[in-house]
């Protein structure tokens, strides 16, 4: 990982890029971030930086946690993530992350928390197909079939079956920077990213770009 910053999904709108072609984008507000804490290969057995976003009533932070920003001499901050980076030189304790990290074009992967459908069954859950739904068939969104009776006379393990849908990390990669906004802290990227808005997503330069 080279760069990051974290940031709260707005929601999506619409734009229009130089042709005239309608893009739909992701409204994010990408940091400020704040580095709370400089992690050394020497000291920690790797590199990696520790930054904080988003604002708290500092009575709501537990004493562990509000140690951390009183030792880093910043504010607190409602959320803490660490970050290893390739190169952490050009960090410092209390410096800020702003959006003007990306550039216009650049690809970037976003991660964040999906949104939670709850206990579903096959057909939503992995797009199983359903039965006939002709009168007097008696199966139309059932599991179906789970196993040979007589060989292998189990259920085989990873089966795809009825459960918790959703709310687990998720990462969109190779999406494009449309526009960045330094003024309003905010980044504008083409699609969708993941988690309901106002959720915490995280932006990164691109693995597979």
């Amino acid at each position: 990982m080279k760069k990051a910053i974290m940031g709260r999904k707005v929601g999506m709108t619409q734009i229009f890029d130089t042709n005239g072609k309608i893009v739909p984008v992701t409204v994010i507000e990408a940091g400020p971030c704040v580095v709370v804490q400089k992690k050394t290969s020497e000291k920690d057995g790797y590199n990696a930086i520790k930054v904080g976003f988003g604002e708290i009533r500092e009575s709501l932070v537990n004493k562990p946690t509000k140690g951390q920003f009183a030792t880093a001499g910043v504010s607190v901050k409602r959320h803490l993530k660490e970050f290893r980076l390739e190169d952490i030189s050009g960090y410092e304790v209390g410096q800020e992350i702003k959006v003007d990290l990306f550039e216009v074009g650049e690809k970037v992967d976003v991660s964040g928390v999906s949104k939670g459908k709850g206990f579903q069954g096959t057909i939503k859950r992995w797009n199983a197909n359903r039965g006939p739904m002709s009168h007097g068939s008696k199966f139309h969104r059932a599991v179906g079939s789970m196993g040979g009776s007589s060989d292998p006379s189990r259920t085989f393990k990873n089966k795809k079956m009825p459960g918790h849908m959703g709310n687990v990390n998720t990462t969109v990669l190779n999406l494009e920077v449309v526009k960045v906004m330094p003024e309003k802290n905010v980044i504008l990227v083409k699609g969708g990213v993941p988690g309901p808005n106002k959720g915490v997503v995280v932006i990164r330069n691109s693995v597979k770009a």
